[in-house]
């Protein structure tokens, strides 16, 4: 019985990895055909996909771990505001290292992980209200520091963001030279963490204990795990992943301002829903929230080649393609409700 319930579990979250996949493969496709003129097919235009979202990616990461087990984190973009603000203002106003910046942004994300995981797995509150009041505090203490924005002119850390990997692929110019497209090592750290959270959840106890916590946290207290610590390491890691996806996000943008990173939440939870993550818990892969990134990035990037459509239209498509998996994920549980009894 249990057996034939996994592989349901699995079949479930395959088939909602695959939709992702060959959603993102036919509006690729689509856009290269569309905007071939406009440069859309080449090489480096995916490899932007990447550079531009690589904060995002890793935040999604966190996301994704806490989602499994049926919570949610809605504090992301304010704690990426306060770790960039925060790095800025270390940088520029007090003269300390970029490697300071680092640890100050990693010990900002753990310190929300660490509080708002006790309260939610210890004091039983309700993750959306604990989170929504981590946002909240995050992006008024980011205005605390500055109002004002802060312009990163650390040499050390300028030479970090604008650090290219030449890749062995890339186009001709019309002279016939050829222009290799390139990466930032913000890229290889996000597609890194891809793997070892991948790596995590399907191979060691602890990501198993996740997906049964996420499946039916009684079933999960029966079979002794402990529950509590579980969620509580669930939350550390993701408030962890939002101080690093902060900090990468801030090597992108090389300033702090109160309003940075606005919305981000809402597409660090979309592309983990898009990517077959489910709401309720107990199905996610961080592959699949990878291609909902993916899937994001190529939808704002269609808009701004397109060039007349207002970037809004990368909230509406978004919000559209959340309802239409939303629904989808619906029906599925009601197919194997359906099943069940039968």
């Amino acid at each position: 019985m249990e057996k034939k319930k996994a592989k349901r579990k699995i079949n479930s979250s395959t088939f909602l990895l695959m939709i992702t996949i060959v959603l993102f493969a036919v509006m690729y496709i689509a856009g290269m055909i569309i905007f071939e003129d406009k440069g859309f097919a080449k090489p480096q235009m995916f490899m932007n996909l990447f550079i531009s979202n690589a904060g995002l990616i890793v935040i999604g990461c966190g996301m994704t771990l806490v989602m499994i087990t049926g919570g949610i984190d809605i504090s992301v973009g304010s704690v990426t505001a306060l770790v960039c603000m925060s790095a800025a203002y270390a940088m520029e106003n007090k003269g300390m290292s970029a490697i300071s910046a680092v640890v100050i942004s990693l010990l900002i994300g753990i310190l929300f992980g660490v509080v708002q995981g006790y309260l939610v797995t210890y004091l039983e509150i309700q993750p959306f209200i604990v989170t929504l009041a981590g946002m909240f505090f995050g992006r008024g203490l980011t205005a605390v520091i500055s109002t004002d924005m802060i312009a990163i002119k650390n040499k050390t850390f300028l030479a970090w963001a604008n650090y290219r990997i030449n890749l062995p692929f890339g186009t001709y110019n019309r002279r016939g030279m050829f222009i290799p497209a390139y990466i930032y090592p913000t890229v290889i750290i996000a597609l890194g963490v891809v793997i070892l959270i991948t790596i995590m959840l399907k191979f060691t106890k602890f990501g198993r204990n996740l997906y049964a916590i996420g499946g039916n946290q009684q079933s999960a207290v029966m079979m002794g795990l402990n529950v509590k610590r579980t969620k509580m390491k669930a939350y550390v890691l993701d408030g962890f992943l939002a101080g690093l996806g902060g900090f990468l996000f801030c090597l992108n943008s090389c300033a702090g301002f109160v309003e940075q990173a606005k919305g981000l939440e809402m597409d660090a939870i979309a592309s983990a829903v898009i990517g077959g993550t489910l709401l309720s818990g107990g199905v996610g892969t961080v592959i699949g929230t990878l291609f909902g990134v993916l899937i994001n990035g190529t939808i704002s990037s269609l808009i701004t080649t397109q060039g007349t459509l207002s970037s809004w239209w990368v909230r509406i498509t978004l919000s559209a393609l959340l309802c239409f998996f939303i629904v989808l994920q619906a029906i599925i549980a009601a197919v194997k409700r359906k099943k069940k009894k039968n």
